[in-house]
């Protein structure tokens, strides 16, 4: 995938870039492996809106990828497809027996690669192995935090994890953020790098094309009223009110870490993403 710019004929799209699309070799979906997607409009079952600043956007189809890839199979790629609802890229793999599943596709995955999960897999790009089984040093992906649960770290288009080291029934894997967590040997993980790296580099351009992604406009808290916002008020450009900024709802913003101090899963983080502590 490679980042290309469209010719400036208005100053919305002067800056504007977007994807080439030449590693994708089938546009339209397995239709086996796509549900219809309803849109919510970042509202809750009682219409209450609990995420601001969405609606509208273009109608998709949800394509069901398979995050786990538990037992042994073996397969080939046969079509590298864009998928609107993530930013990395989905391979469709053909099982030997027959059956079909979505997977998320690796940095330069390939038609007619062959992928393998389970025992049998050897550590080549694509392939899904237990933790245990995979060596020290190896890039992976798509990993598990609790086993059969299903790959939840290291999903986004260019993010990768690392195996650090193996400690008893845990390995050490660095995250994408730089966090070193400890993992359960047993949980599975994919060789390689996300595609798309080129991804981050897209600049969206304009308004309208935020508005086809389903993001609605952001008003800024320093534009309101103060009974709108605690930023709200003032004659002219003026500096907010507070000593420090703030939500919507007074509460505490920009640096305030959310971490609950008593969360099990503390003990398992070794160097937090910064100065080496996790909070």
């Amino acid at each position: 995938m490679a980042v290309k710019l469209v010719k400036p004929t208005s100053n919305a799209r002067r800056k504007m870039s977007m994807d080439d699309f030449l590693d994708i070799t089938k546009k339209k979906p397995e239709k086996s492996l796509t549900v219809p997607l309803k849109k919510k409009a970042g509202r809750n079952a009682q219409g209450k809106i609990t995420v601001r600043h969405r609606g509208g956007g273009t109608k998709r189809m949800y394509r069901i990828v398979d995050f786990r890839m538990v037992g042994d199979i073996q397969g080939k790629i046969t079509a590298i497809e864009y998928d609107p609802n993530r930013n990395a890229r989905i391979a469709l793999v053909e099982k030997d027996d027959g059956g079909k599943f979505y997977m998320i596709a690796p940095k330069n995955a390939k038609v007619g690669r062959k992928v393998v999960a389970g025992e049998k897999a050897e550590a080549r790009s694509g392939n899904r192995m237990i933790l245990k089984d995979i060596p020290v040093g190896t890039v992976i992906y798509n990993v598990e935090l609790t086993p059969g649960k299903g790959g939840q770290i290291a999903r986004g288009a260019g993010t990768k994890a690392q195996l650090m080291a193996k400690e008893g029934k845990y390995v050490q894997v660095k995250l994408p953020s730089g966090e070193q967590r400890l993992v359960d040997e047993n949980c599975l993980a994919s060789i390689g790098e996300v595609s798309n790296p080129e991804h981050k580099n897209i600049k969206v351009g304009k308004a309208g094309r935020k508005r086809h992604m389903g993001i609605r406009p952001t008003v800024r808290g320093k534009a309101m009223n103060p009974v709108d916002h605690p930023h709200g008020g003032g004659e002219g450009a003026t500096a907010i009110s507070p000593k420090h900024p703030k939500t919507p709802w007074g509460m505490p913003a920009l640096g305030l870490k959310t971490r609950n101090r008593k969360a099990k899963s503390n003990k398992m983080i070794i160097r937090g993403r910064k100065r080496g502590k996790h909070v």
